[in-house]
């Protein structure tokens, strides 16, 4: 949502990636065909303040990708700390463990193999924090059920909610669920919350 030299200054101004992240990004653009599913430095950063910020110490993710965003959240956790992520594609998930397990952070995340929404019922205890980037069809139904899982006071996320600008006037069926939700969480009366322009659309929802 904003240009490549403003992208990469910001990027040039935040905090450096640790060694976890960056082996990740740059086997990610060598060798996925859509690397640009990646979260990236930016959003990685965001992810992180955030979780220092509010002290969040259990969190889940929908959407794991090759394991960037989640290698981004665990740096943030204390060592008492835990990643809950779920994803559905077997390569995706072969390609973060032979990088998770390499790391000192191999003990702290959990992966959940399968359809995200059965994962999630079976989840009992609750999250402090959820970030969400997986299949937009399913968007909603995700953050209903993170809602449920999220502690008051915990921090919902999800990204692209602004999908490259097609939101105003939805036409594509991803475009138009995207924008439900949207409009869904804006009159959801158990959350504070607030859409940022950053990268793609940051929702961030606090649970009252």
């Amino acid at each position: 949502m904003v240009s490549n030299i403003i992208n990469q200054f910001c990027e040039e101004h935040s905090d450096n990636e640790n060694q976890l992240q960056q082996k990740i990004r740059e086997y990610t653009y060598k060798n996925e065909t859509y690397p640009q599913m990646i979260s990236g430095i930016l959003v990685g950063n965001f992810l992180s303040h955030l979780i220092k910020m509010s002290k969040s110490k259990k969190i889940l993710e929908i959407g794991m990708f090759t394991g960037y965003s989640a290698a981004s959240m665990v740096r943030a956790l204390p060592a008492n700390g835990s990643i809950d992520t779920c994803e559905f594609i077997e390569q995706h998930i072969n390609t973060a463990k032979q990088f998770f397990q390499k790391s000192k952070y191999k003990n702290m995340i959990t992966i959940h193999h399968g359809p995200a929404l059965e994962t999630l019922k079976k989840f009992k205890n609750k999250f402090d924090f959820v970030f969400i980037d997986a299949d937009k069809m399913n968007y909603l139904n995700y953050y209903l059920e993170c809602v449920r899982l999220i502690k008051k006071g915990g921090i919902i996320v999800l990204d692209n909610m602004l999908w490259d600008g097609e939101v105003i006037q939805p036409k594509d069926k991803q475009a138009k669920v995207l924008f439900e939700t949207n409009e869904y969480i804006q009159k959801d009366k158990r959350v504070s919350n607030f859409l940022a322009p950053i990268r793609d659309g940051l929702m961030v929802c606090i649970k009252k």
